[in-house]
């Protein structure tokens, strides 16, 4: 244990970012020809939101093209009358951890109110609709694919307000970074939390515009009585379904503070799960949910992880001190996770696998969370209770195929690319 209190060396060893790999840059440089939809409505002068009294709902992703954020566009063209913003999780410009937010304030750059929706139920977004004004309100927020990171959730809460308050709903759509693939267990009902509202799959495989229109349709009607009252979904131009992020040709911009690359999404519908045990997820350090482990873990479960050949991904004995959040400023052994074929990677298999062989080989370090939390990311009490009788990979991953099964046929009417 002596070599684990060179921190010097244990620091550096978590800078080490993992190479993009070349079919990934092949593939950037072949298909750089996608739009969002608010690149579509800039082109046209933002024109199909005039006349209405504009409420947005954004984040740091809301970027077009040439970089600009799409809020400081639309007040700059002189053509849209915007009464408000709304910031998710993390704030409008993006300034707040985990769990945070920005509260509410005036934007010091175009001097339009900021509301803080991080949260809020619908029925306290309905009543800022109303003061505000608002007639329409748009979302343009980059998703990462995974049911538990809340943006979608916090869409699906201002959709609830908007039926209420009679309120156009237009989302101007982007690509998943995930591609269109659907994987995981569905929510059950009963574990409904921030992180997971309706019974939606952990790697749903759909755009915010899809999902908007799968909740209108399936979700809105049971809570609210109706449908909204007007939904318009932007879809993005180039896109396809089997298209990654390194695909696009888009600019990759942060949409948490702990998702700095597109590579951390990829495994973060998988890893993510980790926040609901004793292991650190990798937060406060440089890559978070690629870098996972714990003060007593060692080489042996990256060897562990190797041995089982899971496709795309190779597993690196590493050693970190997280600056914050779970373990700060103590020495943890685990793995980083490096992507060599993005097209296989299975962030899920991946996320069960690495469950089972830290319990497996460290029991004495492995441990759940006392809240259960891994319950409301895993959206039932099953993945839990299967890890703790010893229950295998495939029979984990295969326990959850017909419900799987079934949310791919239920979001079929509601899917807008190939």
């Amino acid at each position: 244990m002596a070599r684990l209190g060179r921190r010097g060396f244990l620091a550096a060893s978590v800078l080490a970012a993992p190479a993009v790999s070349a079919s990934a840059t092949v593939r950037r440089e072949q298909h750089n020809d996608v739009r969002t939809g608010a690149d579509l409505l800039a082109a046209q002068g933002w024109h199909r939101l005039a006349g209405r009294r504009v409420a947005v709902l954004t984040n740091p992703t809301g970027l077009l093209r040439d970089l600009r954020h799409i809020v400081d566009d639309m007040h700059g063209s002189g053509n849209i009358n915007i009464v408000a913003v709304f910031g998710p999780e993390h704030g409008f410009r993006g300034t707040a951890q985990a769990g945070g937010s920005e509260g509410d304030h005036i934007d010091p750059r175009t001097g339009i109110p900021v509301y803080d929706a991080y949260g809020a139920s619908a029925d306290k977004l309905a009543a800022m609709f109303r003061k505000a004004g608002a007639q329409a309100l748009v979302f343009d927020i980059a998703d990462v694919g995974a049911r538990f990171y809340t943006y979608i959730w916090t869409m699906y809460t201002a959709m609830r307000a908007a039926a209420a308050t009679d309120t156009a709903f237009v989302v101007l759509d982007r690509p998943n970074p995930l591609g269109g693939r659907a994987a995981g267990p569905q929510l059950d009902p009963a574990q409904a939390s921030g992180v997971g509202l309706k019974p939606v799959v952990q790697q749903h495989g759909m755009t915010v515009g899809e999902l908007a229109k799968l909740f209108d349709a399936e979700f809105l009607p049971g809570d609210t009585g109706k449908r909204l009252p007007s939904l318009e979904v932007v879809p993005a131009a180039g896109w396809r379904r089997s298209q990654l992020f390194a695909e696009t040709g888009l600019q990759w911009v942060p949409p948490s503070p702990n998702m700095p690359t597109p590579q951390t999404a990829m495994v973060y519908p998988g890893t993510c799960l980790f926040e609901g045990t004793s292991f650190s997820e990798g937060r406060g350090t440089t890559r978070p949910f690629e870098t996972i482990g714990a003060p007593g873990v060692d080489w042996r479960w990256a060897d562990d992880l190797n041995a089982m050949g899971l496709p795309g991904v190779r597993f690196r004995e590493a050693y970190f001190v997280p600056t914050f959040s779970k373990h700060a400023k103590q020495t943890c052994g685990g793995v980083q996770i490096h992507i060599e074929q993005p097209e296989s990677v299975d962030p899920i298999r991946i996320g069960v696998a690495m469950l089972v062989t830290a319990k497996r080989r460290y029991p004495q370090v492995f441990s759940w969370r006392q809240d259960n939390w891994v319950d409301k990311l895993s959206g039932s009490d099953r993945l839990r209770r299967m890890v703790d009788r010893g229950a295998g990979v495939d029979e984990i991953v295969g326990a959850w195929q017909a419900e799987l099964a079934a949310f791919r046929r239920q979001r079929g009417p509601y899917l807008l690319y190939r």
